[in-house]
C-alpha cells in the first residue's frame, strides 16, 4: 500500500511540475509574431482629410516623429505636414492648411491602421498665416538647414499676372513656450522668371534644389547648384541664375512636382506610354545621375489624373509610402489624397 501511495505521489509531482513547465512557457512565449512592419500595397483613401474640393499638394515628409509603445506592442508613426486645399474658399483658390496622418503597425497580429484629422498646432498656424495670400498657394515644402539653423518653408504662389513664382519663409526651430518669429515671404530670386516657377525640392544635402517650370514652353524639372556654405536665404536671395534642365528626367511632355527623398525623385508626368493624364513616375540617383524614370504602374496609376507624389518610410518597417492626389473616380470629382506603401 505504501509502495502504492509512493508511486501515486511521484506521478502527482511529476505532473504538477510538467503543468508548471507548461503554464510556465505560455506566460514567457514572445507575443511578437511581426517585429517588422509592412505598408500595405492597397490604395487607401484618405477620407478624413479629403473634402470634395481639391486637395492637392502635401509637403515632403521626411520628418516622421517614430514612437514604440511596449507595451502593447505597436510601432508608431505620426506625420505633420502642410496641404494645399481649395477647401477654405469653396474651390476658389488654393490655400495651406495643416493635417495628421498617424499609422499603426501591431506586432502581435500584423494588423496595419491609419488615421487622419486636421487638428491644429499654434506654430503652424502662425506659419500658414503668413504663407498664404489672396491668390492660390501651391506646392509647400519645408526642411531645416544645418548651415545656419533656420526652418525654411519654400511655396508657389500666383503673382498678379496670374503666373507662379517661389516664395520662402524662415523660422528658427520652435523650442518648449517660446515663440518663433516667422519671416517672409520673400521671392527666391534666383530661380523665378516672368514664366510659372513651381514645386521646389531640395535633395537630402541641401546641395541642389530641384523645380517644375515652363519658361522653354511645356513644364520641366530644372536644377540649380547651391554654392558651398552659402545659406539657403542668401542664396535665394541673390540674382537670377540659369536653371540647368534635368535631360534625363524630362519628356516632350509636361514633367511636373519633382520630390527628392534621399536617392530617389518622384514626379508627375503626363508623358506618351502612361496609363492616361498624369501619371506618378520614379528615377534613382546613380553614377552621378538620375536614371530613366520608371513608372509606378497600376497599382498606383489610373487613366485619371495622379500629382504631386511625396515619399516616407519609418526604421521598423519593410517599405517605404507614398502619398499623391488624384481625381480617379470614388470619392468625389475633386482631387484627393491617397496612401500606398511601395518597394523601390
Amino acid at each position: 500500500m505504501k509502495k502504492l501511495l509512493s508511486s501515486f505521489s511521484l506521478i502527482f509531482i511529476l505532473f504538477f511540475l510538467v503543468l508548471i513547465f507548461f503554464v510556465s512557457c505560455k506566460k514567457t512565449e514572445d507575443p511578437i509574431k511581426f517585429p517588422q512592419g509592412t505598408f500595405p500595397d492597397s490604395t487607401i483613401a484618405l477620407n478624413s482629410i479629403n473634402s470634395g474640393f481639391d486637395d492637392l499638394d502635401l509637403t515632403n515628409i521626411d520628418l516622421v516623429i517614430d514612437e514604440s509603445d511596449i507595451e502593447s506592442y505597436l510601432l508608431h508613426g505620426d506625420i505633420f505636414a502642410l496641404l494645399s486645399t481649395s477647401r477654405e474658399n469653396s474651390g476658389q483658390q488654393y490655400d495651406l492648411i495643416q493635417c495628421m496622418i498617424t499609422f499603426e503597425w501591431d506586432q502581435t497580429d500584423g494588423t496595419f491602421t491609419l488615421e487622419t484629422n486636421t487638428d491644429g498646432d499654434a506654430f503652424i498656424e502662425e506659419l500658414i498665416d503668413a504663407a498664404n495670400t489672396p491668390m492660390d498657394d501651391l506646392g509647400p515644402y519645408r526642411r531645416f538647414s544645418s548651415i545656419d539653423g533656420y526652418e525654411y518653408l519654400i511655396l508657389s504662389s500666383e503673382n498678379a499676372s496670374g503666373n507662379l513664382d517661389l516664395f520662402y519663409l524662415m523660422n528658427m526651430p520652435v523650442t518648449g513656450s517660446f515663440p518663433a518669429p516667422v519671416m517672409g515671404p520673400y521671392p527666391v530670386n534666383l530661380i523665378n522668371t516672368v514664366n510659372n516657377d513651381s514645386y521646389f525640392s531640395f535633395d537630402t544635402s541641401l546641395d541642389s534644389a530641384y523645380f517644375s517650370s515652363d519658361r522653354e514652353g511645356n513644364y520641366d524639372i530644372y536644377l540649380n547648384i547651391r554654392p558651398p556654405e552659402t545659406a539657403p536665404n542668401i542664396w535665394f536671395d541673390s540674382d537670377f541664375e540659369a536653371a540647368q534642365k534635368v535631360d534625363s528626367l524630362n519628356s516632350n511632355a509636361e514633367d511636373k512636382c519633382p520630390m527628392v527623398f534621399k536617392r530617389i525623385m518622384v514626379f508627375s508626368s503626363n508623358r506618351e506610354g502612361g496609363m492616361g493624364g498624369y501619371d506618378l513616375y520614379y528615377s534613382k540617383f546613380e553614377n552621378g545621375k538620375w536614371n530613366s524614370p520608371v513608372n509606378f504602374g497600376p497599382g498606383i496609376n489610373t487613366s485619371h489624373d495622379e500629382y504631386r507624389p511625396v515619399i516616407g518610410t519609418h526604421a521598423d518597417f519593410t517599405n517605404h509610402f507614398i502619398i499623391f492626389s488624384s481625381n480617379r473616380p470614388g470619392n468625389s470629382d475633386s482631387f484627393n489624397l491617397y496612401f500606398t506603401g511601395i518597394d523601390i
